[in-house]
């Protein structure tokens, strides 16, 4: 080696983890190591662009920052950084800046990747074992993104402003200038407060906003002493303390609201303001949302849903996790349906009996992605006649899953769509289906509760979905047999991990040596994290909240839930940025990924979420038993 490459082997040699590596592989490294200068306050690396270095510093120090332009950290000589690029997609995640005259070696990420292989503690260094390098992982892909990570309870400064139903609209005009609010709740104390968890609304009748009192009592010459219950509004949304603030710009794009109130056990703790989550609405891509409901045709809206890729690739490219990817594609799909379902009602006419158009599956339980189908069903009134009423659903039904299919949301193969008439029931008549799949639990009654069971009124009586995922809660925890089988019907499908831990992958077919990260991976963890919801007897529908309800109950070892939710991140999160870098690409978006494009530390952490979700299945076998009921 020339005089330069021992210099730089011998420095390598006192730092860690070069200081563990054979002498032979540290002197390779010195060979191929480039040197970079810094002057003082230039930028070494910045946010997003391409990274094919290890970076370590031969003199001086650097600054490394968030995204957020907050500084991170502080390195002096024989630091490093770049890894958490060179790790994730090979794009800067930490900005870094030269703080005085800096020196650098650079190491090329193919010696990099190939030492990470090679050498198990210089891999250990950039990578904590098991499931800690895992959330680290995760940590690292969530870091600086406010819209999900902050909830909303963080945007509420002040106690919540209420008046009572027999307050006058004098009075609560009087109330709202004192207090300098936009709008007060208003509470009716002789409605009863439930004893039900799931019941949020507690004493909450209605909301008041400057809105109401402009047009509801100034416009229309009202007296002042008019009650506020007489132009309260009263269908309300209610956002729980910890949802999310991106649930929240969700929310008011979806119902085209300027207030939420906010509740926390039960009880009114404030109201968000169009005006308090403005700031957080960086996500223009959710805008799409709005002009969904402006479109006045199907043609329209199939023209439209041709934006849909791209803000999924743009969700993606701002870092947004898994949940928030799925919760804005799903609210985009039943917006989609609430739009079909007015130019419906617009050419057959208005409904002959009341009814409710429920979405079943990843859009109920807010985890939809681009690559989907659509399964849906109607729940009907108990006054409906089957000769006099039945050619009108099946109208409507067949132009909104028709229109669907046009705006790029595929007919279920397995025929679950409202225009098959067996999915179209009164309200008595869902409720003895899932009685009859609760306690006679066979191969098909377990399909269908695994796809039933997760789902969401879309359109019409909402409040009957509700009732129904009431029941299904209340049945389901309390029959043992049933958990039993969904346990085990839970097991069937596994994850692509070969006894030595290894992928294994297709062999034949058009998707040949990939595996398919939704069939065995996010739809097998769904079914696991639904099993623990409803042997608690949560009404909740998204897997992530199924978690926290399920670690406040202490149903499993501690710790184990968490790894469910790390893991269910992470395989997510590959499948979802694995379809917006098809679409980049021009292809047609898939669930199947060959292993082999992914970096090393990527292969490691997803082969960890698979085995997470091995030992998790095993657990449902020896916790769920149709003879000992649930062991906790």
């Amino acid at each position: 080696m020339q005089a330069e490459q021992v210099e730089i082997a011998q420095f390598l040699a006192q730092h860690p983890p070069f200081d563990d590596l054979p002498t032979n592989a540290l002197n390779e490294l010195a060979q191929q190591v480039e040197v970079a200068y810094y002057r003082s306050q230039t930028d070494i690396l910045t946010l997003g662009q391409d990274i094919a270095d290890l970076f370590v510093i031969r003199s001086g120090s650097v600054e490394i920052y968030r995204r957020n332009n907050e500084l991170y950290n502080r390195l002096e000589v024989g630091g490093i950084f770049g890894q958490m690029g060179l790790l994730m997609n090979r794009k800067v995640r930490f900005p870094a800046k030269a703080l005085e005259d800096t020196l650098v070696y650079c190491i090329n990420v193919d010696i990099f990747n190939r030492y990470c292989d090679e050498f198990d503690s210089f891999a250990d260094y950039f990578e904590e074992d098991g499931n800690v390098r895992l959330r680290q992982a995760i940590v690292e892909q969530a870091d600086g993104n406010d819209l999900t990570t902050a909830k909303v309870k963080s945007l509420i400064h002040r106690d919540v402003v209420t008046v009572d139903t027999q307050a006058t609209v004098q009075d609560v005009a009087k109330i709202m200038t004192e207090e300098a609010v936009s709008s007060v709740l208003v509470t009716d104390a002789n409605k009863p407060i439930s004893d039900d968890p799931e019941e949020d609304d507690g004493q909450i009748a209605g909301i008041i906003t400057d809105r109401d009192l402009r047009s509801k009592v100034v416009a229309q010459g009202l007296a002042l002493n008019v009650k506020a219950e007489q132009i309260m509004s009263t269908n309300l949304v209610l956002l729980d303390a910890n949802a999310y603030v991106f649930e929240a710009v969700l929310a008011m794009l979806r119902d085209n609201l300027h207030h939420l109130p906010v509740v926390q056990k039960r009880r009114p703790i404030g109201v968000i303001s169009l005006s308090d989550i403005l700031r957080y609405e960086s996500q223009s891509s959710l805008l799409l949302v709005r002009g969904i409901l402006a479109q006045q045709t199907i043609e329209d809206l199939a023209h439209y849903a041709r934006q849909l890729p791209n803000v999924f690739v743009r969700m993606v490219n701002e870092d947004a996790n898994s949940h928030m990817v799925g919760t804005a594609m799903a609210v985009i799909g039943r917006t989609f349906k609430q739009r079909l379902l007015v130019l419906a009602e617009e050419k057959f006419g208005p409904p002959p009996v009341p009814y409710c158009f429920i979405a079943l599956g990843s859009m109920a339980r807010d985890e939809q992605l681009i690559v989907t189908d659509q399964d849906n069903a109607l729940i009907l009134d108990d006054s409906y006649d089957d000769d006099k009423h039945d050619d009108y659903f099946q109208n409507i039904s067949d132009f909104v899953c028709d229109g669907l299919a046009q705006c790029g949301y595929t007919y279920c193969d397995g025929e679950i769509m409202a225009s098959f008439k067996k999915w179209r029931k009164t309200r008595s008549q869902w409720f003895d289906q899932f009685t009859q799949w609760i306690e006679q639990p066979k191969p098909q009654a377990l399909l269908n509760s695994s796809i039933f069971f997760d789902l969401d009124g879309v359109w019409g009586k909402t409040k009957w979905a509700e009732e129904l995922k009431k029941f299904i809660a209340k049945q389901s925890k309390t029959n043992r047999v049933f958990l039993a089988n969904m346990a085990s019907n839970a097991r069937n499908r596994t994850p692509p991990l070969g006894f030595f831990k290894g992928f294994v992958l297709e062999h034949n077919g058009q998707h040949k040596r990939s595996m398919n990260l939704k069939r065995r991976g996010t739809a097998p963890l769904s079914d696991v994290i639904r099993v623990h919801a409803l042997a608690i007897g949560s009404r909740k529908q998204n897997s992530f909240e199924r978690l926290e309800d399920i670690i406040e109950a202490k149903l499993l070892p501690e710790g184990k839930a968490q790894d469910l939710r790390d893991s269910l991140e992470y395989i997510a999160m590959m499948r979802i940025r694995h379809q917006a870098w098809q679409i980049e690409q021009g292809e047609e978006p898939d669930n199947d990924l060959d292993p082999h494009l992914l970096s090393p530390f990527e292969q490691r952490n997803l082969k960890e979420a698979f085995a997470i979700l091995e030992k998790a299945q095993s657990y449902l076998k020896f916790s769920y038993s149709a003879n000992v009921g649930v062991k906790h």
